[in-house]
């Protein structure tokens, strides 16, 4: 039954049509040549189950008010172009327009368009006119392009739409007779995005529809948000049987406050409504350019509980003289004739429709169908060579050379300079940024100009937000403070935890917002920076106050070794320079002044030579001093102890001169100590970076296990004159060379453990000051307390220094040890 119903049908369209209400003289017009024009004024709202190939009634569906106003535009379009004297003076414009409601089930439309005389050629047959139409206008959705666009492209019949904005279209190789007077996709999203940039809103919807338009929108949207602070945190596809109460819900498990809607407007008109009795509230809605006029929605019942809704429009432009063409068709009378015949689909049966309904509909994409017109009239113009008030009507006039025309056009229409680029799209144009007021009006709040160069501006402040006057924001994560880091949590970037940066790292939120930067070595910083900072270098220089006054304090003990030198020289032969070494007190002077040169050292920029300088003097030299103190030592001990007892050990350190034999061996066996380490391992510039971040302390790298051979050397020598020297505490009381020894040896001994401990506890530049000190105190425990005594004796107590008074302090201490 239903395959005899779907017969007659499908006949009934693809045959003549007999009609009671004939309204054919708006879908028809008679010309020299003559346009195409494809407009929804109806939409089918649901799929149509049917069993064979068949055609619709499209009259009988839903009227879409706003497509209808768009068919009027095209009307009165070839009306003012017919009515004017300029563009086509002596050529007459017709037309023929199918109301395309449906995707699938409006070719015999189509076909009536391509066809010469009702019959369509085959390739291999073809004739010089390959259609009655030289272009078409239309259609308007990106999904009823792709179903009838091909078979105008087979012949290249230009096809200029006002609405299909799928980036598909832009390929050329694929629709090379496609151009559009409407921005594609990938315009609006541009401005979707900068409006979201604009709020700063991160955690987004995308609502889409279901078909072509709305799957380009969401893979181009998801191509602009890759590798930006935006984030999808929900996405679904529209239609007519989506189901809204779960959607919301789900929508509201996400924390969403922002939702894009991509979608026509009888798309958008459901999901609003759906909303609204959802009881859905404080939302920011952004409409796609489909809808963001619509008339009717803005003053919906309840439509301010959903929230805000702002919006991307073509600029609202009043064609001039448009209005009065609608009220003068209100105003013609129908001629009704039962005996006409007419093709299916060019019928509105909408009697209703006041001519007050249509001025008033939603005049979005009204200007593309108008430049879409002028766009084909002109390429005419062209083709047929119009000037001078007329037009060669001898010039061949086909689809492709109009196709050739079209895309160089260049005029102006309503201020705007209309042009195409090399794939088809517009190079003129804007879009609004429009706001749904409280008076049920799209409020035009900013603007988005593409030529001759981008432009962006929304003026917030003419928004009235649903939450209390503030601007709502939207993020599944607040902002981490200045100087922490994001650890991503889950699939969205948008999503995270803070943690604070460590010392020695900073954060650059532009560069990377998710890993905490390492300073370089020569930089600092303290936990939560944004930034390092130059360490400060630092080290001792010449200039420092206590720098100067140990330099000075070596200086001035250089001075005392060379005049007590001398002193010593010009009392060369009495009993204290002979008991205090003899030739051996030039020996231990000089190289205590030797050593004093390594105090130098320590200060200002370390280099290689001062690093060096500043041990080796110190090491070899004072290893010469302290054994002549160790042989000094144990000659006091040999003379009033062990010669009484060990005469022979006496007679043989006399006879080989073992004091120099001792010092001799020490010296030379430092030496290769000190060649060996040094050659292993040689002091060198270092850069004390650890113990402060803040700063670099310059100092000398000492290798301990290349010096640790000289450093047990003085060591052992140390011990051995510290034990020598013990061993004669009880020697006459006024003779007391091995006492002054001893307490030498104990203030050198206390003296390097502060430094130890200083060192342990300290790591400042300062440490360098405090060991230049160590060396100089080390320096003059002797010249004080060992040479100075004898210096005084000398000068102020020469009675002491005679030989009768020395040997009877020998001889009373004979007499005291003997009894």
């Amino acid at each position: 039954m239903k395959a005899k119903q779907a017969v007659p049908r499908l006949l009934g369209c693809l045959l003549p049509l007999l009609i009671d209400v004939i309204t054919a003289s708006e879908f028809e017009l008679d010309g020299d040549y003559l346009i195409g024009g494809l407009f929804d004024i109806h939409h089918v709202s649901g799929a149509y189950r049917h069993y064979k190939p068949e055609t619709i009634a499209c009259s009988s569906e839903r009227l879409i008010l706003s497509s209808y106003r768009r068919f009027q535009v095209m009307r009165f379009s070839i009306d003012e172009i017919n009515n004017s004297t300029d563009l086509l003076p002596n050529v007459t414009l017709g037309y023929e327009i199918f109301d395309h409601c449906s995707d699938i089930q409006n070719f015999p439309g189509i076909f009536n368009l391509i066809s010469e005389n009702n019959v369509i050629y085959p390739w291999d047959e073809l004739s010089s006119n390959v259609s009655k139409v030289i272009a078409v206008v239309g259609t308007y959705t990106s999904t009823e392009t792709l179903s009838v666009a091909p078979l105008f492209m087979m012949d290249l019949i230009p096809m200029v739409s006002y609405g299909a904005a799928s980036s598909v279209f832009s390929r050329k190789q694929n629709f090379p007779s496609f151009l559009r007077t409407v921005h594609p996709n990938k315009d609006v999203i541009e401005v979707v995005y900068k409006i979201l940039q604009n709020f700063n809103w991160r955690w987004v919807a995308f609502l889409y529809s279901d078909g072509d338009y709305g799957k380009d929108g969401l893979d181009l949207f998801l191509k602009k948000i890759k590798d930006t602070e935006i984030c999808l945190a929900y996405t679904k596809s529209l239609n007519g049987n989506t189901d809204y109460p779960l959607l919301f819900r789900q929508l509201e498990a996400q924390r969403v406050n922002i939702i894009i809607v991509f979608a026509p407007e009888w798309t958008a008109e459901a999901l609003i409504k759906g909303a609204i009795k959802e009881n859905v509230t404080n939302k920011v809605w952004i409409a796609g350019d489909a809808w963001s006029l619509h008339q009717e929605l803005p003053k919906e019942n309840g439509i301010r509980n959903i929230g805000t809704v702002l919006g991307v429009a073509e600029p609202k432009m009043a064609i001039p003289g448009f209005n009065d063409f609608i009220y003068s068709s209100a105003a013609r009378p129908q001629h009704d004739n039962k005996d006409e015949q007419k093709f299916c689909n060019q019928i509105c049966e909408c009697p209703n429709v006041t001519a007050a309904d249509v001025i008033n509909a939603d005049p979005s994409f009204n200007f593309p169908v108008y430049s879409a017109v002028y766009a084909v009239a002109h390429a005419l113009h062209n083709v047929l060579q119009c000037g001078s008030g007329r037009c060669n009507k001898d010039m061949s006039v086909q689809p492709y050379t109009v196709l050739t025309a079209l895309r160089k056009s260049n005029f102006v229409l309503l201020n705007e300079s209309v042009q195409f680029d090399e794939n088809g799209d517009p190079m003129f144009g804007s879009y609004s940024i429009v706001f749904w007021n409280r008076s049920g009006e799209a409020e035009e709040v900013g603007f988005h100009r593409f030529h001759p160069f981008l432009q962006f501006f929304v003026n917030s402040t003419k928004i009235q937000w649903h939450s209390d006057g503030k601007e709502p924001v939207s993020f599944c994560s607040k902002e981490c403070p200045e100087g922490y880091s994001k650890a991503q949590e889950g699939i969205h970037k948008c999503c995270f935890n803070c943690k604070i940066c460590p010392d020695g790292t900073y954060i650059n939120t532009t560069e990377d917002p998710y890993n905490c930067i390492s300073c370089m070595e020569t930089e600092w910083s303290d936990r939560g920076s944004t930034l390092c900072r130059l360490r400060l270098v630092e080290f001792i220089p010449f200039t420092d106050s206590g720098a100067i006054v140990i330099m000075s304090g070596a200086s001035t003990f250089v001075g005392l070794t060379v005049a007590m030198s001398a002193l010593f020289a010009f009392n060369y032969n009495t009993p204290v320079v002979k008991s205090a070494g003899g030739p051996m007190c030039f020996l231990i002077l000089g190289c205590l002044a030797l050593c004093s040169l390594s105090v130098f050292f320590y200060f200002d920029k370390p280099t290689i030579a001062s690093c060096v300088l500043r041990f080796l003097p110190f090491l070899l030299f004072f290893t010469v001093c302290l054994a002549c103190f160790v042989v000094r030592s144990f000659q006091i001990i040999c003379i009033f102890k062990i010669a009484a007892k060990f005469p022979k050990l006496l007679s043989w350190w006399m006879k080989y001169h073992g004091q120099w034999l001792v010092i001799s061996v020490a010296f030379v066996t430092q030496a290769v100590l000190l060649i060996i380490g040094y050659s292993v391992a040689p002091p060198k510039p270092y850069r004390d970076m650890f113990s402060y971040t803040e700063l670099i302390i310059l100092g000398c790298d000492l290798n301990l296990k290349a010096i640790s051979g000289s450093v047990s050397l003085l060591a052992s020598l140390c011990s051995l004159c510290f034990i020598f020297s013990y061993m004669g505490k009880d020697l006459p009381k006024n003779y007391n060379e091995a006492k002054a020894i001893t307490f030498c040896l104990l203030l050198l001994i206390l003296t390097w453990i502060v430094l130890t401990t200083t060192t342990m506890l300290y790591h400042g530049k300062h440490i360098h000051t405090f060991t230049a000190l160590a060396v100089l105190s080390s320096l003059y425990s002797f010249l004080l307390w060992y040479f100075f005594p004898k210096c005084y004796i000398i000068i102020f107590q020469p009675q002491k220094n005679t030989q009768q008074h020395f040997q009877g302090l020998i001889q009373n201490y004979t007499k005291t040890v003997s009894q």
